[in-house]
């Protein structure tokens, strides 16, 4: 596959969506969110799941697609450690706190995420 069209199809999306994440983590929170339960960490992980897909697509362009282990834990890991630098970076955003749960539910979706596209991916090779 030719360069150009691996980064637009598979790592632009990447950097598009964790680009869009700062955005709104830059942004206050906003004021008429639905009083549901567990809202923010439902949407942290599929948020988080989201992100990495992408990273698990990204990185399938690279030589480890033969090694698929490797690469979901790469995906993961990194979903993961962009939750966290998501969580320092609003705390320092006015209105915005640092939560854990918040990274745990980030860690979780992107592991889901990963691991059902794998096993989809697998079945249909």
């Amino acid at each position: 596959m030719k360069k150009s069209r691996v980064l637009i199809f598979h790592w632009l999306p990447l950097l598009f969506y964790c680009a869009l994440i700062f955005v709104l983590s830059s942004r206050p929170v906003p004021k008429n969110i639905p009083d549901i339960f567990f809202l923010d960490k439902i949407l942290h992980f599929f948020g988080y799941g989201l992100l990495g897909i992408l990273f698990f697509r990204a990185y399938r362009t690279l030589s480890l697609k033969n090694r698929p282990r490797l690469m979901m834990f790469l995906s993961m890991a990194s979903a993961t450690l962009y939750g966290i630098s998501d969580e320092i970076h609003q705390h320092f955003v006015p209105t915005r706190t640092a939560d854990m749960w918040d990274v745990l539910a980030d860690m979780l979706g992107s592991i889901f995420s990963v691991f059902i596209l794998h096993q989809v991916l697998s079945r249909r090779i």
